[in-house]
């Protein structure tokens, strides 16, 4: 299964339907992660709750952003791996007004600090935390925390 963009309505099917292809795949498949905006937690959480218990190795190759970032607390640590074009991209979580704006949202934002494994929430922590700028991990503080995949 591949993770690319995807916007609105067309993204959120496309998500629905890899949540599916998901609980479907033999054991051992992987996911590759090329290019995701994020989107909606509880989406990705139970896309990420699939591929753990389908026994699946996540390949992060490209930006994982937002929601995406929280593969790194679902899929055990030992079955996720980066490519050198791997961006991590973590930020509070909010929510739209109907003016547009972003209201934060402080008890999905804790949630999401839970789940990340330690060594990510200290780096987080080290930039200032999730707030409503984008803290990106990649290079070498990222080969340094998850294996390069092979």
């Amino acid at each position: 299964m591949e993770l690319g963009t995807g916007t609105g309505r067309v993204g959120r099917l496309l998500l629905a339907a890899g949540i599916m292809l998901a609980a479907l795949a033999p054991a051992g498949a992987d996911m590759r992660i090329r290019a995701s905006k994020g989107g909606q937690i509880g989406e990705f959480l139970e896309m990420f709750m699939a591929v753990r218990e389908a026994g699946e190795r996540v390949i992060i190759d490209g930006p994982c952003l937002s929601a995406c970032t929280l593969v790194l607390g679902v899929v055990p640590k030992d079955r996720i791996c980066v490519t050198p074009r791997a961006v991590l991209g973590f930020h509070a979580a909010w929510l739209p007004t109907e003016n547009g704006r972003a209201i934060t949202q402080p008890v999905a934002t804790r949630l999401m600090m839970d789940l990340y494994p330690s060594e990510v929430r200290s780096f987080i922590r080290r930039r200032g935390g999730l707030n409503s700028h984008l803290i990106l991990l990649r290079g070498r503080e990222l080969a340094a925390l998850y294996p390069q995949c092979i």
